[in-house]
């Protein structure tokens, strides 16, 4: 298959797309660079700028023919960020997907897998989360995640010939690289638990933010997982595409290890595989942060066979990895 992966020189993307490849399909990538590396893409097609402008996407038709799917994860994705300035998360992520989608139905690309979030569950009650749970989202971004979902599902389920089918992937927490290092979080610092973590020192001291959720310790409880399964349940999910929505045309479904891991248990877990003593002080929760939980995943498992191959502790081995070898890490600090 060829597909096309927005967002392919981003983190997510670029390990879908090489998982793509290794699997032996063929990916596309458009990227504007804003959150992406041109390292991560050069190995494929790519054709960098916006994902609304429709004139690039008419010359990328036209210069990779047609295409069988589309995977979106061109996104902006920092919850506090989308608290400060909500309106440019619903123009890139909301509007921007709009015409994406329209683009890719002018060109008959009718196989669509959005990238979604487990955001959309907010301060659900539930630890496990389930698809059929009711979303409640509790940010902006989170809000606009939700409405890319609704969007997707309106256009399949729309009537007449030649219609879309779509997925929605919802990501819960993925961290590390791709398996050989050929690409992985290449952002120095950010709010992410594990990139805080591995910026930890006497100059960046760690802050845990959030210790009296309704959790078993307090602090958030979350579901991490190794990024390069994630990368592997698209591959997956697009080689099952036209089974999975032949019936209803759009399916929605949860990405995770299936088990719930609390902040302070990844930080032991961290201090184990590094070595490393993490010395923190506590703080109140970020804008938009909620309590949280982990994946019920047994759709994916059913419709696809995916399980996880990897840990908790494998998952950090790999971040911590690729933190110590790869190149790009020094790039993007001197960028």
């Amino acid at each position: 298959m060829k597909i096309l992966v927005t967002g392919g020189a981003g983190y997510i993307g670029s390990l879908i797309a090489g998982a793509l490849d290794k699997a032996g399909h063929e990916p596309v990538i458009l990227d504007s660079l804003r959150g992406g590396r041109r390292e991560f893409a050069e190995r494929y097609p790519f054709y960098q700028g916006d994902i609304a402008d429709e004139s690039l996407l008419d010359r990328l038709f036209e210069g990779e023919g047609p295409l069988d799917g589309a995977v979106h994860c061109a996104a902006l994705t920092i919850v506090p960020e989308s608290v400060a300035n909500p309106g440019e998360y619903y123009e890139e992520n909301v509007v921007k997907t709009l015409s994406l989608f329209s683009s890719l139905q002018k060109h008959q690309c009718r196989r669509i897998l959005l990238s979604g979030s487990a955001s959309v569950y907010g301060n659900s009650r539930d630890a496990v989360l389930s698809e059929d749970g009711i979303p409640c989202p509790g940010s902006p971004y989170a809000r606009t995640k939700l409405m890319q979902e609704f969007l997707l599902e309106d256009l399949c389920l729309a009537p007449g010939e030649g219609g879309i089918r779509g997925i929605t992937l919802r990501y819960f927490n993925p961290l590390g690289a791709a398996e050989d290092l050929s690409s992985g979080p290449w952002r120095r610092g950010g709010s992410h638990l594990i990139a805080r973590l591995l910026n930890h020192g006497p100059e960046s001291p760690f802050v845990l933010t959030g210790t009296d959720f309704p959790t078993r310790d307090g602090t958030g409880l979350r579901d991490y997982f190794h990024a390069a399964d994630l990368a592997r349940a698209h591959v997956l999910l697009l080689e099952s595409f036209d089974s999975i929505t032949a019936e209803t045309g759009y399916a929605v479904m949860n990405a995770g290890s299936g088990r719930g891991v609390t902040v302070k248990e990844f930080i032991d877990a961290f201090e184990r595989v590094s070595g490393r003593r993490i010395d923190y002080r506590t703080g109140p929760a970020r804008p938009g942060d909620v309590a949280g939980g982990y994946a019920h995943t047994g759709r994916l498992r059913a419709l696809t066979g995916w399980e996880p191959r990897h840990s908790l502790e494998d998952a950090i081995e790999s971040a911590l990895l690729w933190e110590i070898t790869s190149p790009l890490l020094l790039k993007a600090q001197l960028s």
